[in-house]
């Protein structure tokens, strides 16, 4: 009598849920390489190439689905009728998609599962970095943040958080491979990679007295006027009193606001500091900004976001048809409007220290606090508002957060609302921080000020991609072999 087997489909998913499990905030990443030797073995033994990409499709979208569960949760909130919580899953549909068509391209080219094992690793850590580009950008799940509770994710100096999922990658290549070689290599990668990273130490540098908020406002009732910015302003002033001396305030993202142009000053904001802001209306462009501004009120700098959140901030076709939306923002309660990112230009100056700003979902595009390093930040600073996030996401955006201390060996300072405010050293340690409570809190951290450029920093994501491209190559190779 057989024992019965499960569809191929039914496995895939199974271990694509298995893989999510391995991903943050779950402190469970060295699991990882095992879970994806498996897939990758599971997706290279399939007999079409269309069979290929169907296995890698219902992985990666039961991985997304499970990492990514809160944002169900999100847009039943925000419409008010849990069951459009399931308009996610046409964005789990759509990742997997991505990833199926590097698969397909794959098995097309390469028919030995050997081959194909090492093609499809390097395939995947090549559609993460290809999720970093374009207006629908949304690279979350990437595998490279595993490996933030052990000491390997210091490597992201080097080559970024995806020189994490090269790690990974590599290793799980090897394990599927079964080639003893192979799988001695990668452990020989892995231990100088640890050597390498229990070996770091924290920057030294002088230290900025900085206050942070957490504030804990409805983001609903924020963006649909319920609460009034006077409201806030008032609170928020209340709290950053009577701070320690020569400390640098700092507001959450859209924490002000304003009508028409960016104001030549804000009355009242007890400065030194810096401060998200929200600029709109009057016919203008709508804006999502940090702002420096002095001891007497005077704004002296502006950094506008440089990466905006799709379907957030972001509608595709929403200026050409804004009908298209209508549904949508009566639904809400609010308008959703369109705003303009740039790319950030420079860093933020306030009594001679250089403050690299950044919006939010700018933290999760390591370009962003790259350029402000190369630009001179001495310190990042990431004004951010988490109240839209659900469970997961608030964790999860503050994990990728901390690798960007990492990449450029600064140190971050977070004011948000309804997140994690706090400060994290040069080496992606939470050092001073506050995560809960239903109050506005004030907190007193003290960051250090460092300079210098890491290699990560200098090169980008290149070292990173060029190990990608020498382990596809490599199956390419062992596929003519057979």
């Amino acid at each position: 009598m057989s024992r019965p087997h499960l569809p191929p489909a039914a496995v895939s998913a199974l271990l694509g849920v298995a893989l999510a499990l391995t991903l943050p905030p779950l402190p469970t990443g060295l699991l990882a390489p095992l879970v994806l030797a498996a897939l990758l073995w599971h997706a290279a033994q399939a007999p079409t190439p269309r069979q290929v990409a169907g296995r890698v499709w219902w992985a990666v979208f039961a991985m997304t689905t499970i990492h990514l569960w809160w944002l169900t949760a999100f847009l039943g909130n925000i419409f008010q009728f849990p069951p459009a919580g399931a308009l996610a899953s046409l964005l789990y549909a759509l990742e997997g998609g991505f990833f199926a068509l590097m698969a397909y391209v794959v098995a097309r080219l390469i028919a030995s599962p050997q081959g194909r094992i090492w093609a499809l690793a390097g395939g995947w850590g090549l559609v993460e970095f290809l999720r970093f580009l374009g207006p629908l950008a949304f690279p979350w799940p990437t595998l490279g943040y595993a490996l933030l509770p052990t000491p390997l994710i210091q490597v992201a100096d080097l080559g970024g958080v995806l020189l994490g999922s090269v790690l990974i990658l590599g290793m799980a290549a090897a394990l599927a491979s079964r080639s003893r070689n192979s799988i001695l290599a990668l452990c020989l990668v892995w231990l100088a990679a640890l050597g390498y990273g229990l070996t770091r130490t924290a920057g030294e540098g002088p230290v900025q007295p900085m206050r942070v908020l957490r504030t804990a406002f409805d983001s609903f009732g924020r963006a649909s006027g319920q609460i009034s910015p006077q409201q806030q302003f008032a609170e928020q002033v209340r709290q950053s009193e009577q701070r320690p001396a020569k400390s640098v305030l700092v507001w959450s993202e859209t924490a002000l606001s304003a009508l028409g142009d960016i104001p030549a000053s804000i009355g009242n904001f007890p400065g030194p500091g810096l401060s998200g802001l929200r600029v709109g209306g009057r016919n203008g462009p709508n804006l999502n900004l940090a702002v420096a501004v002095n001891q007497t009120g005077q704004v002296v700098g502006t950094s506008t976001k440089a990466k905006l959140v799709p379907f957030g901030e972001y509608f595709p076709l929403y200026t050409q048809f804004p009908f298209l939306y209508r549904p949508i923002e009566q639904a809400i309660g609010f308008s959703l409007g369109e705003y303009t990112a740039s790319a950030p230009r420079q860093p933020l100056t306030l009594d001679g220290v250089q403050y690299g700003a950044y919006i939010c979902y700018d933290s999760v595009f390591p370009w962003v606090a790259r350029e402000l390093t190369r630009q001179g930040a001495q310190v990042l600073v990431n004004p951010s508002n988490d109240g839209w996030y659900q469970g997961w996401g608030v964790a999860q955006h503050f994990w990728m957060g901390r690798v960007r201390a990492i990449e450029t060996r600064r140190w971050l300072v977070r004011s948000v609302n309804l997140g994690v405010a706090g400060a994290v050293d040069d080496l992606g340690r939470p050092v001073q921080i506050v995560s809960r409570g239903a109050e506005l809190q004030a907190l007193d951290v003290t960051p250090k000020l460092l300079n210098g450029q890491t290699l990560y920093t200098r090169l980008g994501d290149w070292p990173a991609l060029l190990l990608l491209g020498l382990m596809a190559a490599w199956g390419g190779r062992l596929g003519k072999k057979v």
